[in-house]
């Protein structure tokens, strides 16, 4: 019986240290920061450029390839000086929909500014680097005035609600709304705006794995401390990049092409008007306006500056009508000049017309919109000197008898023809006197005239 009772005792404590051992295991396992490091890569995006909706889908597609890899967390390094509305709820809906850990950071000498600062309000993790900086959130609308109150109330509310579900400073995000407020990386850790400030995305990943003694500390305190347990120590970042047409359409998004297609829509649309039988200008016109007005969604536009635009068109136009010998297109140029200026708004960043092409290509344009267009009004003048708008009144031979239809050859070629003065002999000289689609209409002439009339028409030719 006691030997019984042994062999229990032994079991048992065999079975209670198997146990221990595969806990322990299953603990490690299960959380990295104690000791494995992760195998599987992070995800890393880039959110660069204005937030627009190439933009919003490349990062919304990255967020759901990790969720579907099941990552241990997704990166988004942000430089933006903002963009659409519309465009930044999309990518902040994913976000917080994310059933992998994002984390969200500023490298050195970037900016979270406007929809920037709310996508990063919007990370669970966020951080940045010295140097950079966040805020100027207020809303910029379309005519570049400041938005209606209702459209500022709303957007503060958002950003509020973001910074409080992340357990951050929402007064100072709200502020950042109604008062374009803005903060470097120190003053946006002192004031709770961000988690960490790190020198670069690693030091970002492994404070927010807490894989070092003393990093991952909350700003907030301990009660935050297990949102920062996340799988990155040791873990490896795999670039997830745009495809073709996002990289695409996302870099025509600037305020430099944007101005460049409206210029050559407008100018291939004034050369159009003046030769509407010459259709390449006018495909070039529509896809160029076409392309350089869906650009302009994507900014924040001043209708002054379009407006203006539109009547630098205008007296390009009139000095050719007047023939004022360059005055109106010299204004032209000028309020072209002044277009490109007022295009934008200048308080938002990075939105404006690059100088080395806002006063030069004005000039361009008005230069050869001067000569251009004078010559093709001075071409439509001229009489025609070839096709078969030119042979009525030039001279052939009948090759056949006209009765009245025939042949006649006109510059060595045979041409169908009808005689519209009776019948004509074969070898007789005759004058054209209308072209009816291949057919012509001739009229006999007396043999005299038949030396001058072909030296015309040869001379014509």
């Amino acid at each position: 019986m006691s030997r019984l009772r042994l062999l229990v005792r032994v079991g048992a404590g065999a079975a209670g240290g198997l146990l221990v051992a595969v806990a322990t295991l299953a603990f490690l396992l299960g959380n990295p920061a104690a000791g494995a490091a992760s195998t599987k890569p992070v995800l890393t995006l880039n959110l660069t450029g204005v937030v627009d909706p190439f933009m919003a889908t490349y990062i919304e597609r990255g967020i759901a390839a990790a969720e579907a890899g099941h990552d241990p967390a997704v990166l988004i390094t942000i430089d933006t000086p903002g963009g659409l509305d519309s465009s930044m709820r999309g990518i902040v809906h994913a976000i917080l929909g994310s059933s992998v850990p994002v984390v969200c950071y500023t490298p050195p000498g970037a900016r979270a500014a406007s929809a920037g600062t709310f996508v990063m309000e919007a990370c669970p993790i966020n951080g940045m680097a010295p140097g950079s900086e966040i805020g100027a959130a207020h809303p910029v609308g379309i005519s570049g005035a400041i938005e209606t109150a209702k459209v500022v109330n709303d957007a503060a509310a958002f950003i509020a609600g973001l910074a409080s579900r992340q357990g951050r400073n929402a007064t100072w995000a709200t502020g950042a709304v109604r008062n374009s407020t803005s903060l470097d990386a120190a003053g946006a850790l002192t004031r709770n705006v961000v988690d960490f400030v790190a020198p670069s995305a690693t030091a970002m990943l492994a404070d927010a794995g807490r894989c070092t003694a003393g990093a991952g500390t909350p700003t907030t305190g301990a009660d935050r401390s297990a949102a920062y347990r996340v799988p990155t120590c040791g873990a490896p970042t795999q670039a997830f990049g745009p495809t073709v047409g996002e990289r695409l359409f996302h870099a025509v998004a600037d305020p430099s092409i944007a101005f460049i297609l409206l210029d050559i829509g407008l100018v291939a649309l004034i050369v159009w008007a003046f030769h509407p039988g010459f259709h390449p200008p006018l495909a070039v016109g529509v896809v160029s306006l076409a392309l350089g007005l869906a650009i302009l969604q994507t900014l924040p536009v001043r209708l002054a500056g379009v407006f203006l635009l539109v009547v630098a068109a205008v007296l390009l136009v009139l000095d050719i009508k007047a023939k004022v010998h360059g005055i109106l297109t010299t204004g032209g140029v000028v309020v072209l000049v002044l277009g490109g200026l007022l295009l934008f708004n200048p308080s938002v960043p990075s939105a404006r017309v690059s100088p080395l092409l806002l006063y030069p290509l004005p000039v361009a344009i008005g230069v050869m919109t001067f000569f251009l267009l004078r010559a093709l009004a001075a071409a439509k003048q001229e009489p025609l000197h070839a096709g078969v708008g030119a042979l009525p009144g030039t001279m052939a031979v009948a090759e056949t008898a006209l009765t009245p239809l025939g042949r006649v050859r006109l510059r060595g070629e045979s041409w169908a023809a009808e005689s519209v003065g009776g019948e004509v002999a074969a070898g007789t000289p005759v004058r054209i006197v209308r072209a009816r689609g291949l057919t012509l209409e001739v009229f006999p002439e007396p043999a005299a005239d038949m030396g001058t009339g072909l030296g015309s028409a040869t001379k014509g030719a």
